[in-house]
């Protein structure tokens, strides 16, 4: 129970990675604040997590930062504080480089990167009000590194997201509070099955360049992000940690097996 007694919020919490933290935080003792701009999913994943005393949930669109305030209010309001925020709600579009229209971009930059933003100014504020101290984790990728062209708004986000992190870790270590990223590989969500494992060649190439051999699952990034959550990494800030399956140092390609026929 690494996070007894703590307060968590999640955004992108209805599904996928942010469901898999929401879980794993309740595991570890924390009360949870789930949000999502998908309010029906939001409220099935807090109905199947079951647990009622120690779960809110929160409509919120990140790429508002009236309904991120609201998300951090609400958390304050409910358990009296807030110790650990995950900005996690993300999107990926998956498109050709000279077809990106200018709402495409702003779409995917709103929500990605100035959402997260939001998301960490809001935090910030309420635990420096509290006294400080408190952890601010951001849902980055190995996209931040690796250029795959298709995913070109996706991959400048997350790009940002590592600076983002790096900056408001240093303005905010004088109050006591860590913020680091998790940059997973390639995850096992819809979001992949959608955007990503759009083909078998799709799903072929990225296998062929992760060194495990398989995609990852939620939960093994909700460990990692439970971790740096948890006084376990008390000296750890700035910092983004890559569960990614051997990704980021695999500099040529590997055999990759073919999927189970059903």
């Amino acid at each position: 129970m690494k996070l007894s007694g703590k307060v968590a919020v999640i955004t992108g919490a209805a599904r996928g990675i942010g469901r898999a933290c929401a879980e794993r935080f309740l595991d570890e003792g924390a009360k949870v604040v789930v949000s999502d701009i998908d309010a029906d999913g939001m409220a099935r994943t807090a109905s199947e997590l079951a647990r009622s005393n120690e779960v809110r949930t929160v409509f919120a669109d990140v790429a508002k930062r009236a309904d991120v305030d609201r998300l951090v209010a609400t958390a304050t309001k409910e358990f009296g504080r807030i110790d650990i925020m995950l900005n996690n709600a993300g999107v990926a579009r998956n498109q050709n480089l000279l077809e990106i229209s200018e709402k495409d971009f702003d779409d995917v930059i709103a929500i990605n990167l100035k959402g997260a933003f939001f998301g960490v100014q809001a935090a910030a504020k309420q635990m420096i009000a509290q006294g400080g101290g408190g952890v601010i984790i951001n849902m980055s990728s190995v996209n931040a590194l690796l250029a795959i062209p298709t995913l070109a708004t996706y991959a400048i986000s997350k790009g940002g997201m590592k600076q983002l992190t790096s900056v408001a870790a240093v303005a905010l270590a004088p109050h006591k509070i860590r913020v680091v990223a998790v940059g997973p590989g390639t995850i096992l969500t819809d979001m992949v099955a959608s955007a990503i494992f759009s083909s078998e060649d799709a799903r072929r190439s990225v296998m062929s360049r992760t060194p495990i051999g398989r995609g990852g699952e939620p939960g093994e990034v909700a460990s990692v992000v439970a971790f740096l959550a948890s006084d376990d990494a008390s000296y750890i800030t700035g910092q983004t940690i890559y569960p990614d399956g051997g990704r980021l140092v695999l500099n040529y390609t590997v055999p990759v097996n073919e999927p189970p026929k059903a």
